[in-house]
């Protein structure tokens, strides 16, 4: 066993400890997601690899995202400021809520609702551009999926990391003017 792996490596292939160490290196290096087969492709392995590499370094500490876009590392340092709102709005309005974010320079990190049942449910959007908006939205018509705020008639919260004070307040203001945001 221990000829074969020295093998293998001679070879210029790499353990199995050493591809987790360069996944984590990749997601380092790019601050996009990436999907598990765009990994696969990357590291010369099947998707199901990636998928129980990516579990084994979540297991060992390593805050790794799972996004509609693929994984994303979020050990990182975020920039700006951190804040939530809350929305109530239809699905249609999915994709004109998301813009007016991003159009202020505002990243939509997640989704969550507060269900009756399950409690707090999430999930993580990074979305950053109206590219990523238009990918999401896309997925969304492929998958013919629905949204976690149809379990809560149109409720929900998203956090957002801002630039700054200004960028946040311009968004809400504009997010208010749409009749998007929840206002008792």
């Amino acid at each position: 066993m221990i000829y074969r792996k020295k093998a293998i490596k001679k070879e210029g292939f790499m353990t199995t400890e050493q591809r987790r160490e360069n996944i984590l290196n990749y997601f380092r290096e790019n601050n996009d997601p990436v999907s598990a087969n765009v990994l696969a492709a990357t590291f010369h392995v099947s998707r199901q690899i990636i998928v129980g590499d990516v579990a084994i370094l979540r297991a060992a500490g390593h805050d790794i995202a799972a996004t509609p876009r693929g994984y994303l590392l979020l050990d990182q340092a975020e920039e700006g400021i951190r804040r939530q709102i809350v929305s109530l709005h239809t699905a249609e309005q999915i994709e004109e809520e998301l813009n007016i974010c991003v159009d202020y320079g505002c990243e939509v990190l997640d989704v969550i609702i507060d269900h009756p049942v399950y409690g707090q449910l999430s999930g993580r959007l990074q979305i950053r551009s109206r590219y990523d908006v238009m990918q999401f939205m896309k997925k969304v018509k492929e998958e013919q999926a629905h949204s976690l705020s149809e379990l809560t008639d149109g409720v929900h919260m998203h956090t957002l990391i801002c630039p700054d004070e200004r960028a946040y307040e311009q968004a809400v203001q504009k997010l208010e003017q749409a009749g998007i945001l929840f206002r008792e």
